[in-house]
């Protein structure tokens, strides 16, 4: 029997299992597809908030708390797994913020760079941002990660584990729930049991947990998001206008992104988000309009009252765990929302109060 199974392999249950095989446990982690192909793929892999002074208490302890921690995590799954994960920290430039003063006085109580540039800063950084702007906010210190590579790096590395069992294309149907106790999950082919269980199935996530008679208000949130074939260095760093933004790649690539749509578990594409997705770039930057849509993909958020994920033990089963609900910052805080729930696991001082993040049943 494995010492923690874990269930769903986005980017959230990947550095779970992570964190839990360094510190020397047996853990099975189970997937329904392939690793970090759901969420943590299709999105834009921005790792702040957008707009993190309009955030909560609790979700700006965790992504402080992350905000470092990728670039350590990138040059150290290069080196064991040869992949780069393309961590990027060339900062972000805001056009058109409506509440800049707030945004201002929330980075001088939390210490964080941002400041009001003028247009000579603006376009010194970003020659093709949109004409006619007599300012912006500047926050240098943002950077932003290649989600895809990112979770093809975290899989490698976990595959290489001896004391990591990765399984994948394996449904899992229930909880498996005995006097009280969860003893493992089961599939329709097979049982996996487990002296613990984490539930970190994303959108999925409150489907799974039913199955215990446990209600959890996760739901999916669907985003689309189009990726353009780009000359490089047309764009070099985060732009953010009216809520859309575009992320540049290191060979050149510009994502633009995205919908929020509340539409349960339908993944299909839309005409209308297509073009409204364009129509948002090509306002931020004009000269996308030379360059040609190379993808155009959705992805489901998983969706939260107020984007609070719920992390710690299941009230009323022993032994089950829960990581999920994280909204859009899924990414952003995965770093400080794992690292809160292995130090529970483990018996560790938790980074942060775990109490806001508690789930209540």
């Amino acid at each position: 029997m494995r010492d923690f199974l874990v269930v769903g392999g986005g980017v959230i249950g990947m550095m779970t299992t992570l964190q839990l095989a360094d510190a020397g446990h047996r853990v099975t982690l189970v997937e329904r597809g392939e690793c970090g192909k759901e969420a943590s793929w299709a999105g834009g892999g921005i790792v702040s908030p957008l707009y993190p002074w309009r955030y909560s208490m609790p979700i700006s302890q965790l992504s402080r708390w992350s905000e470092g921690f990728y670039p350590e995590l990138s040059l150290r799954l290069l080196e064991e797994t040869g992949i780069d994960p393309e961590y990027r920290q060339k900062g972000l430039l805001y056009l058109r913020v409506d509440d800049e003063g707030r945004a201002l006085d929330w980075a001088r109580e939390v210490g964080k760079p941002l400041e009001r540039v003028g247009a000579d800063f603006l376009y010194a950084k970003e020659p093709q941002a949109a004409p006619g702007f007599a300012s912006g906010l500047w926050m240098p210190t943002l950077g932003s990660i290649r989600n895809p590579r990112l979770a093809q790096a975290l899989r490698a590395r976990l595959s290489a584990m001896s004391r990591v069992e990765l399984r994948e294309g394996v449904a899992v149907e229930r909880l498996v729930i005995e006097r009280g106790r969860v003893s493992g999950v089961a599939s329709r082919e097979e049982r996996f049991n487990a002296e613990c269980v984490i539930v970190c199935g994303g959108a999925w996530a409150g489907q799974l947990l039913e199955t215990a008679g446990v209600s959890v208000p996760v739901r999916p949130v669907k985003g689309q998001m189009i990726l353009f074939k780009a000359p490089l260095g047309l764009v070099e760093r985060v732009v953010l206008m009216d809520g859309r933004y575009v992320i540049p790649r290191n060979d050149g690539r510009i994502l633009a992104g995205s919908t929020l749509e509340d539409t349960g578990y339908d993944k299909s594409l839309t005409a209308e988000a297509r073009e409204s997705l364009h129509d948002s770039a090509l306002r931020i930057i004009p000269a996308l309009s030379d360059c040609s849509v190379e993808r155009h993909w959705a992805g489901l958020r998983p969706g939260s009252p107020d984007g609070i994920p719920f992390i710690g033990a299941v009230p009323s089963i022993d032994g089950l765990h829960i990581n999920a609900g994280h909204y859009r910052n899924g990414l952003v805080l995965a770093p400080a929302s794992t690292r809160l729930l292995v130090d529970q696991l483990l018996g560790r001082t938790p980074i942060v109060d775990s109490e806001p993040y508690r789930l209540s049943v």
